[in-house]
């Protein structure tokens, strides 16, 4: 295991120092760094570093996989280098030299970091195409929840520990206690969604729970807004987001015009009286009527759509994670969550990662003889197994780039059986966001129960590993990338192959073009 420190010693060299850093934050598996020069980053030298999976640019932000775990560790003991740095030391010879130096370390080819490496390759081309506004809203949003996860994990497996012990009728004494301890969070979640919008855009965090905590006041049910008496939760998350946005825009106005000698006491009054009186006179009643309107969509697709809405839904969640668009749904998930106690759309996304972990385990058997390609899918599927599908996406499928469709195809089929049990009546949801694959397992729910709502995930998981298996194995590599991976499972002179000995596929245009689109 990469040590953390020194690997995040090992990215400020390559980013070019502590002065060409503006913004560093993560979520679950990947560290994300804003630049101030993105000419200064040593973007090979960053790829070939042992740890990190894969490296990609988007203009001046890079996304640095390391996996989960390990990015916590380091975004941690980069900020203390970052803190500990002089200015004006950053990205001198100091930082070219070790840069160099990494360089030369991936050099000698590691597989797990070859393949990463490639993968970004591939991604880089289609993020840098997609930069734009959209993308950098979807990111400032997502980095709003991304924080709250964790706790949405930690909820809804209690949550749902105390279903089955409901169900089973198990220590009834206890799950009452077991009820508080999951629901104290979510019962208080627009003030923390309100605290969270509030900092991401420039506000006192505080202030912003302030104005989200109007929102889940049981003296709403006291106002009434155009004739419609408000109630407590109105508007959930969407409202909170809303209103935190709010705060913010009003407070860092009264602080460029209110004078320094009453900014104690005039910027927080009427930042809560401002943004508190839009949420309760408008953002309640307008993000209720979205929240609504979420809900109703995504059960009446699943409802009618079933079989078909679950195939195109399964089967595009791959290039989602890819280009990191995924992280937009995340509201979406927490709406549902919010309003009708679970989501129904992330046990039919959860099949793309399912359909990833067919397609390796075919690449594992078809060529177990190449030890650096099972040495980087033995690595990677534990994570895959509990949800984490980066590590597959680009130290594998990506870069082989056939493997990635059939992966793709394989989700697709799995959320195709998902979205049938949805139109049969059935539907299956989840609890909780931030879990995957078997990790979702303890998180399930539906109209039918847990039992109903197990037996259909269970059978959209099951499909997509022997869908993803089958369709690797017959189509999933070339001629050309399938002779690279053999000749090297071959060692010259009948030697057998070095467990560190270099995978070196080429992978054609023609091989990767589905994966970079």
């Amino acid at each position: 295991m990469p040590d953390a420190q020194q690997l995040a010693q090992q990215i400020l060299d390559s980013v070019g120092g502590s002065a060409n850093i503006a913004d560093v934050e993560n979520c679950m598996t990947r560290l994300r760094v804003e630049v101030s020069s993105p000419a200064s980053v040593d973007l090979p030298a960053l790829q070939a570093t042992d740890g990190v999976m894969a490296a990609i640019a988007a203009g001046s932000n890079l996304q640095i996989v390391l996996g989960p775990g390990l990015v916590d560790r380091v975004a941690v003991d980069l900020e203390a280098l970052r803190a500990a740095a002089p200015p004006a030391a950053a990205g001198g010879a100091g930082a070219s030299s070790a840069a160099a130096a990494s360089g030369a370390s991936g050099a000698s080819g590691a597989s797990p970091e070859d393949l990463a490496a490639r993968g970004a390759s591939i991604k880089a081309s289609a993020r840098s195409r997609s930069d734009g506004r959209t993308m950098r809203a979807i990111r400032k949003i997502s980095a709003i929840f991304i924080p709250l996860i964790p706790a949405l994990i930690a909820c809804g497996l209690i949550a749902g520990i105390n279903g089955i012990l409901t169900n089973l009728g198990w220590v009834p004494g206890v799950t009452p206690f077991l009820g508080v301890l999951s629901s104290g969070f979510l019962s208080l979640l627009a003030v923390f969604v309100g605290m969270n919008a509030a900092k991401e855009f420039g506000g006192t965090p505080i202030l912003g729970g302030a104005v989200g905590g109007i929102i889940v006041a049981a003296g709403v049910a006291n106002v009434t807004v155009f004739g419609e008496t408000l109630a407590p939760g109105q508007g959930g998350v969407l409202g909170a987001l809303a209103g935190g946005i709010l705060a913010a825009y009003v407070e860092r106005f009264m602080r460029r015009v209110t004078p320094d000698v009453i900014a104690l006491i005039v910027v927080p009054t009427v930042t809560v009286l401002v943004a508190g009186s839009v949420t309760l006179g408008i953002l309640m009643s307008v993000a209720g009527v979205v929240s609504v309107a979420i809900g109703t969509a995504a059960t009446w697709l699943l409802a009618n759509g079933g079989a078909f809405a679950g195939f195109v839904l399964g089967g595009l969640f791959l290039p989602l994670v890819m280009t990191g668009m995924h992280q937009g749904l995340i509201p979406i998930h927490t709406t549902l969550i919010d309003q009708t106690g679970w989501t129904v759309l992330l046990p039919v996304l959860a099949m793309g990662g399912a359909g990833q972990i067919g397609a390796c385990i075919a690449l594992w058997v078809r060529f177990r003889s190449n030890a650096s390609l099972v040495r980087t899918i033995r690595g990677a599927l534990p994570a895959g197994f509990l949800g984490v599908g980066e590590p597959l996406i680009y130290g594998v499928t990506l870069p082989l780039g056939r493997p990635f469709i059939t992966a793709c195809i394989g989700g697709a089929f799995g959320g195709g059986v998902v979205g049938l049990f949805d139109q049969l009546g059935h539907s299956v949801g989840a609890i909780a966001i931030g879990a995957s694959d078997l990790s979702l397992i303890p998180l399930l729910n539906g109209s039918s129960g847990y039992g109903w709502a197990l037996l259909g995930y269970g059978s959209g998981l099951i499909v997509a590993y022997v869908v993803g298996f089958v369709a690797t194995l017959l189509f999933g590599v070339s001629a050309s990338v399938k002779a690279d991976l053999e000749e090297q499972s071959a060692a010259p002179s009948g030697d057998p192959v070095a467990p560190d000995a270099p995978l070196d596929v080429q992978v054609t245009p023609a091989d990767s073009v589905g994966a970079a689109r």
